[in-house]
C-alpha cells in the first residue's frame, strides 16, 4: 500500500471514530422532551384552566409551580442600557440561581447576545432539569407617559419593532445595530427551547390608560389570528391584544409556541379599593380576562407585580383586614391575593414581582412590618419567604422574586431630590435609597469585604498604601483616628485613651463639609467650637440613641417638607427650623429623617391622610462579618475596649454625590423642591467624648474652657472617581429563599 493511500485510510478512520464518539456523546447527553402539535409546532409549556403546565420526561403535561427571580441587566458603575454583564457573570449567576431552587429567570428586556449563548451553554448537560427564562419585552414607557396615547403611530411601531427584536433574539436570528441604551450585536444562538413564556410590556401608567380609553372609544374590537379582544375590552386592552397577537405571529415563524402574558400591577388591577386615598391608584383597570387566545395552544396567563406596602390601601383599606397575621394584626397581602385570585377562575395567575429590600432607608410602610426598606438581610429573607408562602398558599401558578442583584443605578421618590446629579447614581451606593438593595445577591462597595466593623483595626493595616489617612488633630481622650472611604461609606477607626463605655460616656464626631453650619451647644457640654459650624453630628452611645443628626438650618427634610417646600410639617416642628425653640433657646441638632407618605387632603384625594416620616439616621451596632453572631448587614459601628470602628453612609453626611464631591448646599430650594449642590473640599471631622454627668451640667464639669478648632483640622479628601470597585456576596436572604424554594416541588400534580 502506498504512503498516500495509508494516509487517506487513516484520515477516513479518524473521521469515523470522531463521528462515532459524537454519536455516542449525543446519545448519552440529556435531552429535553418537547411536545409536537399536529402541525409540527413545538411546545414545552402551556396553560390549561387555572394551571401552568410543563411537558415532562414522562411525556405528560404536569402542572407546575413557577419559582423564579428577576434578573437585571447591569452591575455597579453602569446603567441598564450599557448591559455590561459577561458570560462569566451569567454562568456564575445561573449556577447560584439554580442552586437556590429557582426554575426560571425573568428578564425585563432583551439582553446582549451573551446571555442567550450563556443560558444554552449552562443548560447543555441539564437534560430535563434546565434553568428556564421568561423573556420580557420592554414597552416604549417614556413615550407612553409623555404622549398619553397608546395608539400614537410612533409608539405602536416602536413596540412592534421591540417585539420582533425580542423574538428573533431568543431564536438567534438577528443582528442588531448598536444603539445607546439598548442591547445589540449578532444573535446566533437559538435559546428557544429554554424559554418559558413571553412577558410583554411594563407597568401601565393609569392616566395614560384612561386617556387612551377616552380618546379611542370607537375603536373596533381586535380580532387577531392568535389573540383577540373580547366584547368587553377597553380601547387600551384592544391595543394590548394586538401586540400579543403580533408576538405570537412572530414566534410562530420559528415553529414554537410559548405561553404569553402582559405586565400588570396593583395600580391597574381588576379590583376596587374603597380604602385607597389616591384616585389614580384606583382610576382604571387593565383586565387580562378581556383578551383571549383563539389559536394559540401554548395559552395565556395573567401576571401582576404585587408588593405588601404599595399602594397605601394595603394599610388603609379595612376590607382587607380579614386574615390574621398571627401577631395581633392583619395579613392584608394575603387577603389581597385571595381577592385577586378569585377573579381569575379560568386562567392561571402569577406574581412576577414581589419582595422587600435590605436597606437602611425606607420609603413606604407595610402592615406587619413588611416595609419598603429598613430591613437587614436576615429580616429581608424572613419577609420574602413569608410573601412567597402567601402566594403559594393562595393557589397562584408562580412567584418570581424581585430581585437577583442589587442595582446601584436605581432611584426612590424620597431620596431622588438629594441625589444630584442624577446621572451619577450608578457610581455610588446610597444605602438610604431602598430601591437599590432588593437583591438577594449583594453588590458590595469596594471596602465592604476588606474592612469588618467589629472593633478591631488590624484589617486596616492590610489596605493598600495611600488608602488610609491619619487624622492629625488633637482631642481630649482620643489617642488616634484614621479614615478611609469607598462607594458607600466614610470609614472611621478610632483609638481612645480609655475603654469606651456607652453607659458612662458618649462619643461625638462633628462633620463640616461647606461654609455655614451650626454648633451643637448641648452636646458640646461647655466646650467651645471655633472656626465654623457643623452640618452633621455623629453621636455614639447606647444602642437606642446612637445616630447621625443634622443641623437645623441644613436639614434637607425640613427644607423640603417645611415652609420652603411642600409645607407639610407641623407648626411646632417648623419652629425648630429657625434654630430656636419657642422660648428662644438654641435647639439640638435634628434627627435625620426621610418622608414616607405625603399629606393628602380632599378634593385631591378620597380622604385626608397625614404626612408621615421616619428617622433613618440611627446607627446600628453590630458586626459586618456574615459569620459573626452579631452580624447585621445594616451594622454601622462596633467597639471593643478602647477601639471604636464606624462607617457612615454618604448621604447622612450631606453628600449628593461623593464620586464628584458634591454636597447639598444652604441655598434656598428652587420650585419648592429642587436643591442645589456645592463642591466640598473634603470633610473636617472633630471628635470629643462627653461624660454623661457633664451633659446639662455645664457649670460643674471639667470641660469648660476646652476649645475644639475646626480650622486647625485638615479635611479628609479624595480624588473624584469614574469607575467603581465592588464585590458580590450571597445575602442571608438568599439562603432563606433557597430553603423555601428547594422545599417546594416544581410539579404540583400530573394530567
Amino acid at each position: 500500500m502506498s504512503k498516500t493511500k495509508r494516509w487517506v485510510l487513516l484520515g477516513v478512520l479518524i473521521v469515523v471514530l470522531l463521528c462515532g464518539a459524537a454519536a455516542i456523546f449525543g446519545f448519552f447527553r440529556p435531552s429535553l422532551k418537547t411536545f409536537a402539535d399536529t402541525d409540527g409546532t413545538k411546545l414545552k409549556f402551556k396553560t390549561e384552566g387555572t394551571g401552568f403546565l410543563l411537558y415532562g420526561e414522562n411525556e405528560k403535561w404536569n402542572e407546575m409551580f413557577v419559582k423564579g427571580v428577576n434578573l437585571g441587566a447591569t452591575v455597579p458603575g453602569h446603567f441598564p442600557g450599557e448591559l455590561p454583564a459577561t458570560e462569566e457573570d451569567y454562568l456564575r449567576w445561573f449556577k447560584q440561581i439554580d442552586e437556590m431552587g429557582a426554575n426560571v429567570i425573568r428578564l425585563y428586556t432583551v439582553h446582549n447576545p451573551v446571555f442567550y449563548s450563556a443560558i444554552v451553554k449552562y443548560n447543555r448537560d441539564k437534560g430535563e432539569d434546565p434553568l428556564y427564562f421568561m423573556q420580557g419585552i420592554w414597552s416604549p414607557e417614556e413615550q407612553l407617559i409623555e404622549q398619553q396615547d397608546a395608539y400614537a403611530d410612533n409608539i405602536h411601531q416602536m413596540f412592534k419593532e421591540e417585539i420582533a427584536k425580542a423574538v428573533a433574539a431568543v431564536y438567534g436570528d438577528v443582528t442588531v445595530d448598536a444603539k445607546h441604551g439598548a442591547s445589540s450585536g449578532k444573535y446566533t444562538t437559538n435559546a428557544g427551547k429554554y424559554l418559558m413564556a413571553w412577558h410583554v410590556g411594563t407597568e401601565w401608567d393609569p392616566a395614560m390608560v384612561k386617556n387612551t380609553n377616552d380618546k379611542h372609544k370607537d375603536v373596533s374590537r381586535l380580532e387577531g389570528t392568535y389573540f383577540s379582544a373580547t366584547a368587553e375590552a377597553s380601547p387600551f386592552e384592544n391595543w394590548l391584544a394586538g401586540l400579543l397577537d403580533y408576538t405570537a405571529a412572530e414566534e410562530q415563524k420559528y415553529g414554537w409556541q410559548h405561553p404569553i402574558t402582559f405586565t400588570n400591577w396593583v395600580t391597574t388591577d381588576v379590583l376596587e379599593h374603597p380604602g385607597e386615598p389616591l384616585f389614580e391608584e384606583d382610576m382604571v383597570s387593565v383586565d387580562a380576562r378581556h383578551i383571549k387566545p383563539v389559536d394559540w395552544d401554548a395559552g395565556y396567563f395573567a401576571s401582576y407585580h404585587v408588593y405588601p406596602y404599595y399602594p397605601d390601601f394595603f394599610r388603609t383599606d379595612k376590607s382587607l383586614r380579614t386574615i390574621s397575621d398571627g401577631k395581633g394584626g392583619y395579613n392584608t397581602y394575603k387577603a389581597y391575593l385571595r381577592k385577586l385570585k378569585a377573579e381569575y377562575t379560568d386562567m392561571p395567575i402569577m406574581v412576577t414581582e414581589y419582595g422587600v429590600p435590605s436597606s437602611m432607608g425606607i420609603s413606604h410602610h407595610g402592615p406587619g412590618g413588611r416595609d419598603q426598606g429598613g430591613h437587614d438581610e436576615q429580616e429581608q429573607g424572613e419577609i420574602n419567604v413569608s410573601l412567597t408562602n402567601d402566594i403559594y398558599d393562595e393557589g397562584y401558578s408562580g412567584a418570581i422574586l424581585f430581585m437577583w442583584q442589587d442595582e446601584w443605578f436605581k432611584k426612590t421618590w424620597n431620596t431622588m431630590p438629594f441625589e444630584i446629579p442624577a446621572d451619577r447614581r450608578a457610581y455610588w451606593l446610597n444605602v438610604l435609597t431602598n430601591e437599590k438593595m432588593f437583591g438577594v445577591l449583594a453588590m458590595l462597595p469596594g471596602k465592604e469585604e476588606l474592612l469588618t466593623m467589629d472593633g478591631n483595626l488590624s484589617d486596616w493595616d492590610k489596605l493598600p498604601e495611600g488608602e488610609v489617612k491619619h487624622w492629625e488633630g488633637k482631642a481630649s481622650g482620643v489617642k488616634a483616628m484614621q479614615l478611609t472611604h469607598d462607594e458607600a461609606y466614610l470609614y472611621i477607626g478610632m483609638e481612645l485613651d480609655q475603654e469606651f463605655d456607652p453607659k458612662k460616656s458618649k462619643l461625638y464626631i462633628g462633620a463640616d463639609t461647606i461654609e455655614g453650619g451650626e454648633q451643637p451647644l448641648k452636646e458640646l457640654a461647655g466646650r467651645t467650637l471655633e472656626g465654623g459650624g457643623l452640618e452633621t453630628l455623629i453621636g455614639l452611645g447606647k444602642d437606642s440613641e446612637s445616630q447621625v443628626k443634622i443641623a437645623p438650618s441644613y436639614d434637607f427634610h425640613k427644607r423640603l417638607y417645611g415652609k420652603e417646600g411642600y409645607w407639610m410639617l407641623p407648626e411646632d416642628e417648623e419652629e425648630a427650623d429657625q434654630g430656636n425653640n419657642p422660648a428662644g433657646n438654641p435647639v439640638p441638632f435634628n434627627s435625620w429623617k426621610l418622608g414616607i407618605s405625603l399629606m393628602m387632603n380632599p378634593p385631591d384625594t378620597r380622604f385626608a391622610h397625614p404626612f408621615v416620616d421616619e428617622t433613618v439616621g440611627f446607627l446600628k451596632r453590630g458586626s459586618t462579618n456574615p459569620e459573626a453572631q452579631d452580624f447585621s448587614s445594616l451594622a454601622t459601628w462596633q467597639y471593643e475596649g478602647n477601639v471604636v470602628e464606624i462607617r457612615i453612609p454618604w448621604m447622612l453626611l450631606g453628600f449628593a454625590d461623593p464620586s464628584s464631591l458634591q454636597v447639598i448646599d444652604y441655598s434656598a430650594i428652587e420650585d419648592r423642591r429642587t436643591f442645589k449642590t456645592a463642591t466640598a473640599g473634603g470633610i473636617r471631622l472633630v471628635p470629643w467624648i462627653v461624660d454623661r454627668t457633664e451633659v446639662g451640667n455645664v457649670d460643674n464639669n471639667s470641660t469648660v474652657g476646652e476649645v475644639i478648632s475646626l480650622q486647625s483640622t485638615a479635611p479628609y479628601t479624595w480624588e473624584p472617581w469614574e469607575t467603581v470597585k465592588y464585590s458580590e456576596r450571597l445575602k442571608k436572604s438568599y439562603y432563606a429563599m433557597k430553603e423555601f424554594f428547594t422545599g417546594v416541588p416544581d410539579i404540583r400534580d400530573s394530567k
